[in-house]
């Protein structure tokens, strides 16, 4: 493992960090750009239920998140490279598939197999980034990472709707299709293999089982990772059920784009303040301290979501707030959960993601569904998820008891 300072990659670190932003941007892309248009998708396969319409984006996170046990066990065998190629290709495919579709369920199933190509952006992006760093020197470049990640939520809906407004719908998974063969053609020609002869593992049952046991049952890993999900939980259900709260509650219509632009501003810039802080103050005092301020965001929110008193500028406000805590917090616990790993990154990227990212897709549906034309389902959840995460990190940051001497 090179030191914290030390560069060993022949591509430069700029680069790295972009390509790295790159591939999971793939996902956000996967999300967001669809985001305007899913009242068109819905009335042209014939889906007239606005919360079922939901599933476009459910459906994807269920195979983003079960894919996941596949890439990172593989990469752990056979390198990050070959099965990283494998899912973007089923990305690409899928997307490319998506516009012949004629039913609604049939979309649904290519969105899971979307999905489940795109986990290989997100296992392998994060075990790639641990193999070449740890401790605070990863969670600076995850910080970095996000930054560039977040400008994908600040562009995607307006373009989505672009496209939508000279071609529809279908253009738009043709565009994911093609931005998923620049991004492959681009890391290949630049990111060497990462993966250390001497860290690849067996790829049999007994193995992984060993491996997710290992990852499962670290308290670090565990605790952090647990709570990240429910933090995600609260970003998935307002993802879910954005279009409904922008256009629906506070009849934003074509400005909804810029709403969801503007917090996602927000994220970025924090993303960017953090990897300038977690230098000095580590990833533990920075993350702790923004989520403990999220916590309170949401709890804010909830009380005026309750009693009625919650107009479109403080919605913004305290929302903007939240995701910025979020910028935070998302990379420093990715940091921290990964840290005592590096010797299976490919397994634990695969369990972290997986739990992350099913738990938060069901948590994120829960609320989606539970949308009855307020925003007090969304905030009812994301008041008690935040108050759920200070518990875990509660948890993950408290040190073991000292052992008891023999009498």
């Amino acid at each position: 493992m090179p030191p914290a300072d030390e560069w060993r990659l022949p591509v430069a670190r700029a680069e790295f960090i972009a390509i790295m932003a790159l591939l999971v941007a793939l996902n956000a892309l996967a999300i967001d750009v669809l985001l305007p248009g899913m009242q068109e998708i819905g009335a042209s396969l014939g889906e007239a239920d606005e919360n079922r319409r939901q599933f476009i984006i459910t459906a994807y996170f269920g195979g983003f998140g079960l894919g996941q046990l596949v890439f990172g066990p593989l990469s752990d065998r056979y390198g990050r490279l070959p099965p990283l190629f494998a899912g973007m290709a089923i990305y690409a495919a899928a997307a490319a598939t998506a516009p012949l579709v004629t039913t609604f369920d049939t979309l649904l199933l290519l969105r899971f197999a979307q999905g489940a190509g795109a986990a290989s952006t997100r296992a392998l992006s994060t075990a790639i980034t641990r193999d070449v760093s740890s401790g605070r020197a990863m969670a600076e470049i995850m910080s970095l990472v996000m930054t560039v990640f977040m400008i994908m939520p600040i562009v995607a809906p307006a373009l989505g709707q672009a496209i939508m407004i000279y071609s529809d719908w279908r253009t738009v998974f043709v565009f994911m299709a093609l931005a998923a063969v620049l991004a492959g053609v681009w890391t290949w020609k630049r990111i060497p293999e990462t993966l250390h002869p001497s860290n690849r593992r067996p790829f049999d049952p007994a193995t992984l089982l060993a491996g997710a046991v290992a990852v499962a049952t670290n308290r670090v890993s565990f605790w952090y990772s647990l709570a990240l999900t429910l933090i995600f939980g609260a970003l998935f259900g307002f993802i879910n059920s954005a279009q409904q709260i922008y256009v629906g509650v506070y009849g934003l219509g074509v400005w909804f784009p810029a709403a969801f632009a503007g917090v996602a501003i927000m994220v970025s810039v924090a993303s960017f303040t953090n990897s300038r802080l977690v230098r000095r103050f580590g990833p533990r005092r920075v993350s702790h301290m923004a989520l403990a301020g999220d916590a309170a965001g949401s709890m804010l929110l909830f009380l005026f979501a309750a009693t009625g008193l919650l107009p479109l500028w403080l919605f913004l406000v305290l929302f903007a707030a939240m995701m910025m805590a979020f910028g935070f917090v998302g990379p420093n616990f990715s940091a921290l959960a990964m840290e005592p790993l590096g010797h299976l990154a490919g397994m634990a990227a695969a369990v972290q993601g997986t739990v992350q990212t099913v738990g938060s897709a069901l948590i994120g549906a829960a609320i989606g569904q539970a949308f009855d034309g307020t925003v007090l389902p969304f905030a009812a959840g994301s008041a008690g998820l935040g108050l759920g995460a200070l518990v875990c990190v509660h948890f993950a940051a408290k040190r073991p008891a000292p052992a008891r001497a023999a009498s």
